[in-house]
């Protein structure tokens, strides 16, 4: 089997347009090259009529491109024409991109990822969690080892949704039904994971950019959506579970294939070797031993370098929050190392250097992207519209007195709308948290907060939409076992999915807010500005 495909027939009606209004979209880098040119004519604009926003600060520092007079923080529109701006723009031009957060976040963890990736320990680890998997519990294992797998990266499209068809089919279950669950837990559930990971950091890079605009200390805290995200793999979980057994497989029928070579075959490699298996123990072992090394960083008597000693409260833990993407470069490096090892993947240093310089080339598109986005975001801290919209913003919200669980909801729907035009959950998020963060926490609700439902928004869409990077991928694999499938019928396979988890994640949005339910670790729905801060 092949990637290839003939073009499926250009759909009609809402689909189609969709499809259509999406395939003109440029690339996201090019798209941001439009926005900095439309900033900079906005800009011009609101310095020449005088735009501005003002609100009480307590600090006796005010943050950079505000002025403060009298208890009163002002921010004003600034021609990024200016002779001022334009000599930033060009002089700092290294630095805005060098010291851009989630540019140093992804780098550093995607050299450790590569190593786990390249070495074959995440292919493996997928294949080791579905073999033997019995019939009646196949669809909710998928699921979990769906939203398990976004910690490597792209690898459970190409590894588990094909590997789901054939586990369902070799069973004597449909294998569509296979795709779809497989498909509907790694895309539709991609904000669940039973543990905070690559995404997280990197998300709450550009959430951390955009917090500082009204209190330019806040850092982030990797681990600020652990418990929503948990909360998503534990209610999905049985909406994939019922939706698969109960809905779409009845639809599709009864699967009475027979087992031929080509999946015989295919049955024959998601066996692990002998080999394999010890290089998971191996990588057990040592995830053990960095999970007991920052333990004891936390725990020693009288060395606890994780442990900010002179703080008081949860801030006496922020050391450890800050160690967390070290701590997951080293996870993957140790663990990919062992396991490479062990199956001959990884025959000296030389081999672990040259998969960690390939893991950095695969993202060579990523880091020109960055590059715009890092000026993007850095020109509108200049421009101060960010602190004008945001104060505006949230003035006519409060005078509309509209309820915290609401607002969080139409920043989910917006998140919803924008993907199916733009699949990059970062691209999106770069551009919206530079409004909407700092817009709601002058309204009272906290960076984790808005990032959870910006996520859950992202979420769930990827399967409503044709526009889904892997989407022709998924339908190659879908005509392996149907011919006739296109692009209408992997929709309409895909919608009581995608229009369960929109209700369920609607539902946990305004749960989470009304019950007040911790998002994670020292990660509370609402926001109290600090003294320092805008109060």
């Amino acid at each position: 089997m092949t990637a290839e495909t003939t073009r499926p027939a250009r759909q009609k009606g809402f689909l189609g347009f969709i499809e259509r209004v999406g395939n003109l979209l440029p690339d996201p880098t090019i798209i941001f090259i439009y926005l900095i040119v439309t900033l900079m004519i906005v800009s011009a604009i609101g310095a020449a009529l005088g735009w501005s926003a003002s609100l009480p600060y307590s600090g006796a520092k005010p943050p950079e491109h505000a002025e403060l007079a009298n208890g009163v923080l002002t921010y004003r529109a600034s021609s990024l024409f200016s002779s001022e701006n334009i000599a930033r723009l060009f002089t700092e031009m290294p630095k805005t991109y060098a010291s851009f957060t989630p540019l140093g976040i992804v780098l550093t963890i995607m050299m450790g990822a590569a190593v786990a990736e390249r070495s074959g320990m995440f292919f493996a680890m997928i294949r080791g969690s579905l073999r033997n998997t019995p019939r009646r519990y196949m669809t909710p294992i998928i699921a979990v080892v769906g939203m398990v797998s976004h910690h490597a990266a792209d690898a459970a499209y190409v590894v588990l949704i094909p590997m789901a068809a054939v586990l369902f089919a070799s069973v004597g279950r449909h294998p569509l039904a296979g795709i779809a669950a497989a498909l509907a837990a790694v895309s539709g559930g991609y904000a669940g994971n039973i543990m905070p990971g690559q995404l997280d950091v990197l998300l709450f890079g550009f959430t951390q950019e955009a917090a500082r605009i009204v209190e330019p200390g806040w850092t982030m805290n990797p681990l600020g959506n652990w418990y929503f995200i948990l909360g998503i793999v534990i209610l999905f979980t049985p909406i994939v579970w019922f939706v698969t057994d109960r809905i779409v497989e009845p639809r599709l029928g009864v699967w009475n294939e027979e087992v031929d070579e080509e999946l015989r075959a295919d049955l024959e490699k998601g066996d692990l070797s002998a080999d394999e298996r010890r290089g998971l123990r191996h990588a057990g072992l040592a995830a053990l031993f960095v999970v007991a090394l920052f333990a004891a960083l936390c725990l020693w008597p009288g060395y606890t370098p994780f442990i900010d000693q002179k703080a008081e409260g949860p801030i006496r833990l922020q050391p450890l929050y800050g160690s967390i993407i070290a701590a997951l470069f080293l996870l993957f490096l140790l663990t990919g190392t062992v396991f490479g090892r062990a199956v001959g993947t990884i025959k000296g240093s030389n081999d672990i250097i040259h998969m960690m310089r390939e893991g950095v080339k695969t993202i060579a598109p990523y880091l020109v992207f960055v590059f715009f986005a890092a000026h993007f975001v850095a020109m509108f801290n200049w421009s101060g519209i960010g602190p004008i919209v945001a104060i505006t913003g949230a003035e006519k919200l409060q005078g509309m007195g509209l309820p915290a669980p609401l607002l969080l909801v139409c920043v989910l729907l917006l998140s919803s709308l924008l993907d199916l035009f733009i699949g990059s959950a970062t691209a999106k998020w770069s551009v919206l948290s530079s409004v909407v963060v700092p817009m709601f926490m002058l309204l009272g609700i906290s960076p984790e907060m808005t990032t959870a439902a910006y996520r859950m928004g992202d979420s769930y869409t990827n399967i409503m939409t044709p526009l889904m990077s892997y989407f022709p991928l998924v339908l190659v694999f879908c005509q392996r076992w149907d011919k006739s499938m296109g692009v209408g019928s992997l929709l309409a396979l895909m919608l009581p999915y995608a229009l369960s988890f929109m209700a369920m994640g609607i539902l946990m949005v305004v749960s989470w807010v009304a019950l007040d339910l911790p998002l994670g670790p020292h990660a509370q729905v609402f926001y109290q500005v600090a003294a320092h801060a805008v109060p």
